[in-house]
């Protein structure tokens, strides 16, 4: 969606879950579409691959962060073989940024651009890093990452990312600029639709009509309240606040009115185009659905400022 933004035009997709790639071709009816793991891809035969599939300007791709996570196990999944949400497949998924750098080696794109989780620079995490600059330059790329900030680049959500962008061509990759400085835009900008009321009398509903101006979450009351701490990541918000990272199970909660935050607010933040087909509505799917996806206007901002660098003016 980030690509149309920027006036692409996107040829085609990978993904293993059924489901959403049922969504993808739904909304973006894409000329080449693999229902497939992608080591799968890889070992198609050069020859069945289409040609056009040979010439990208840009190869993008964002391989599942589960396991970079900081709120997931990290370390203690890595290498571990595991059915992941993301299409129910058994499978490994701290190696599959060097799978989709094989996938680059394959195709020989112009420009790779790859984005994951902040997690991927922090602690140990960071090894992975130097061995993705490792593996590009293998395929005759250079590469440089950025971590980029959501509240600052237009979009309602503080979501931190990292993005990699790699090119064989000519070209001094510094001149690439992915400092943005955009105004941050709060809740009480975006809310629509109706919030779910948490149920009055209930625990959650108990704890939340007992939190105060300096708790950010379910856990920061029940702290204060000299209770165990749990649901660290059910949070509060409030109009002047931006929304934090959205998961793919959004527990946000509008502290004022002590209900969940609709589906159409996370949709805003996100910044999905009001008219996306989410095949089923409600705040659980949408939910999933964004939490999982990078902001629309995010990807834009950032291939955006990718075509402007000049590089594809870059004869190979």
């Amino acid at each position: 969606m980030g690509y149309k933004l920027a006036r692409c035009e996107v040829l085609g997709d990978l993904e293993i879950d059924p489901k959403m790639n049922k969504l993808y071709v739904k909304n973006h009816h894409p000329k080449y579409n693999y229902l497939m793991d992608i080591r799968e891809f890889n070992k198609i035969p050069d020859e069945e691959i289409p040609e056009e599939l040979k010439h990208l300007d840009i190869l993008d791709g964002s391989p599942p962060c589960t396991t970079f996570s900081m709120a997931g196990k990290r370390e203690d999944s890595w290498g571990k073989k595991k059915k992941f949400r993301e299409g129910q497949a058994e499978q490994t998924l701290d190696d599959l940024s060097f799978v989709f750098i094989e996938t680059a080696k394959k195709l020989k794109p112009k420009v790779v651009i790859m984005e994951n989780v902040e997690g991927l620079l922090l602690g140990e995490a960071f090894t992975y890093v130097q061995r993705i600059y490792k593996e590009f330059a293998e395929g005759g790329y250079k590469v440089k990452h950025w971590l980029c900030k959501g509240e600052n680049m237009g979009i309602p959500q503080r979501r931190h990312r990292v993005f990699f962008v790699a090119t064989r061509l000519d070209f001094d990759i510094n001149k690439i600029n992915m400092v943005f400085d955009y105004e941050p835009i709060t809740y009480g900008e975006i809310k629509e639709g109706n919030l779910t009321p948490l149920k009055e009398g209930s625990l959650s509903w108990d704890i939340c009509k007992n939190a105060t101006d300096k708790d950010s979450s379910i856990a920061d009351t029940r702290v204060r309240l000299g209770q165990k701490g749990g649901a660290f990541q059910t949070y509060y918000i409030r109009d002047n606040e931006i929304l934090p990272t959205l998961r793919s199970k959004p527990n946000i909660i509008d502290i004022n009115k002590i209900g969940w935050v609709s589906w159409q607010t996370l949709r805003n933040s996100q910044t999905f185009p009001s008219d996306y087909d989410y095949i089923k509505f409600g705040r659980d799917n949408v939910g999933y659905v964004c939490g999982m996806s990078v902001p629309p206007v995010m990807m834009k901002r950032i291939v955006t400022r990718v075509i402007e660098s000049g590089i594809f003016e870059v004869r190979e």
